[in-house]
């Protein structure tokens, strides 16, 4: 009789659990469960956020907080690190490889082997390439484990990140995924050496929960969602909407979402007179975005590269209002052309063109049928390439290839 070779566990590791702006990660997690992937859950940190989506609580993986070392003195940190990673395989290399690293990655790092040695975790997967990476590939090299990594914006693009830092985790790595074409190309074009393990995967949705409706006859609600930072746009959204005031178009136009920006752009709102026109909602459940969504005429997400280097990937909430059936205005960062194709799947305006944005703005409210045009092409779209159940199936195939490797390589050793 044939037997099927187990599942392999996965481990997966994140900064913080759960995030109010990450449903990216939840969906894969979803989309893993659903497919029958066992997973566990490990976060550096508690959440922050005083908001979570609703999809949370179909979660079903463990999660475990692991320690961080700042309760501890310095011979008390070295005492548990070398008690913890001398029971561990790799402790010698992983220990070497650690000189770079900062204590708490380290601790954490050990901790995180102990536990995947315990509960058989086979491999770790971890979500942006900043500490959560860093933590993923000691614990690998502490526990004789593979690691995988999925870099995103922040952790690529900013100006913090170090270059010989991000050489070192993609190097260890068994395979490096990235949200768009445009990031695989950025990396490739640094990293020329380990090109050959760098690939796409897009964020994917779960399209049952987001079904289709044409537009054409909505009301002129303009929707924008995402924090509340310079790389959202919002400040060059307000400016157009001003525009739009000022030539007398009919429109409403709501902001979802919290951030440091907060008081700066309301009180840009007020400045201008716009507070009848343009409505701060704050951070909303995620079944509370959706109803906007399904109610708005456009979606707009004028999206900038900041001073600092930062600048979104593909937003995931682009994706959802594209499935959804509302046409999308945006501008040509990163990703985000590979999803908005200009005049096929939505709009494309450059950066920081209040001008520009308010006469897009003003063409899709005023013309329904370039509406429903737009929303079905995206929707097909969508459908095409940013399917949960697909995107995520090719990642778990990158999981089976690495631990099969990995079994190969044992056998011949």
């Amino acid at each position: 009789m044939l037997h099927t070779p187990p599942t392999p566990r996965i481990g997966y590791v994140v900064k913080r659990y759960p995030r109010y702006s990450e449903t990216f990660i939840v969906n894969e997690i979803l989309a893993h469960e659903e497919a029958g992937l066992p997973l566990e859950i490990f976060a550096l940190r508690q959440s922050s956020d005083s908001h979570f989506q609703d999809t949370i609580a179909r979660v079903r993986a463990p999660v475990t907080y692991l320690p961080a070392s700042n309760v501890l003195s310095a011979g008390e940190f070295w005492d548990e690190l070398m008690t913890a990673v001398k029971g561990l395989p790799g402790w010698v290399a992983g220990l070497e490889a650690a000189r770079h690293e900062v204590a708490r990655d380290v601790y954490q790092a050990a901790l995180l082997a102990l536990q995947a040695r315990d509960r058989g975790i086979e491999h770790l997967h971890a979500h942006f390439a900043t500490s959560a990476a860093t933590v993923a590939r000691l614990a690998a090299l502490f526990a004789g484990l593979t690691y995988s990594f999925t870099a995103h914006a922040k952790d690529i693009f900013h100006d913090s990140v170090k270059h010989e830092d991000l050489q070192r985790k993609i190097q260890d790595a068994t395979s490096v995924v990235t949200v768009s074409d445009y990031n695989v190309d950025f990396l490739h074009s640094r990293f020329a050496a380990s090109a050959s393990k760098i690939l796409r995967i897009y964020n994917g949705l779960d399209l049952s929960r987001l079904p289709f409706s044409s537009p054409q006859h909505r009301p002129p609600c303009i929707v924008a969602v995402g924090r509340l930072i310079e790389k959202k746009g919002f400040a060059d959204l307000i400016a157009a909407c001003d525009g739009l005031h000022q030539r007398g178009v009919d429109f409403q136009c709501q902001i979802i979402g919290g951030g440091p920006l907060y008081d700066e752009l309301m009180a840009d709102i007020q400045q201008r007179g716009l507070q009848h026109n343009v409505k701060m909602l704050g951070p909303l459940p995620q079944r509370e975005v959706i109803a906007c969504l399904q109610e708005a005429a456009v979606f707009a997400a004028p999206c900038v590269v900041g001073a600092d280097g930062n600048r979104d990937g593909l937003p995931t909430v682009l994706l959802e209002a594209m499935a959804l059936g509302v046409p999308c205005i945006s501008t040509d960062v990163t990703g985000i052309p590979e999803a908005i194709k200009h005049k096929r799947s939505g709009l494309i305006v450059p950066q920081n063109d209040e001008a520009a944005l308010a006469d897009a703005l003003k063409h899709l409210l005023e013309h329904p049928q370039e509406r429903a045009r737009l929303a079905l092409k995206a929707r097909q779209l969508i459908e095409e390439s940013f399917d949960i159940h697909q995107n995520t199936a090719t990642l778990r195939s990158l999981f089976d290839t690495t631990l099969h490797n990995m079994l190969i390589n044992q056998k011949v050793g």
